[in-house]
């Protein structure tokens, strides 16, 4: 890709369900040739949480480029992670 990705994943402290969240975002990554990955914990930031309307962690969201998107979930089904942010082809 040309165009830098900005993801950002929000997760809850070292819940099993954020763990495994950040161990299969370094498969998303290495999917991507330019990218930028801020994470945030919610029990340290809440209120950006709040800003971006994330309810539930861990969820990852596409800023940029656009067509942004959220995924819910530990990103285990990284297909479909890729193929909801437009990287691969495919039904998200």
């Amino acid at each position: 890709m040309s165009r830098k990705v900005r993801l950002r994943l929000y997760v809850t402290g070292s819940a099993p369900n954020s763990i495994a969240a950040l161990a299969n975002l370094k498969a998303v990554r290495a999917a991507l040739a330019e990218h930028e990955v801020e994470i945030i914990d919610v029990l340290e930031r809440p209120e950006r949480a709040l800003a971006d309307d994330v309810l539930v962690t861990p969820t990852l969201l596409k800023l940029a480029p656009r067509p942004s998107c959220r995924i819910v979930g530990d990103l285990s089904d990284i297909h479909h992670v890729l193929s909801s942010l437009g990287i691969v082809e495919g039904a998200a």
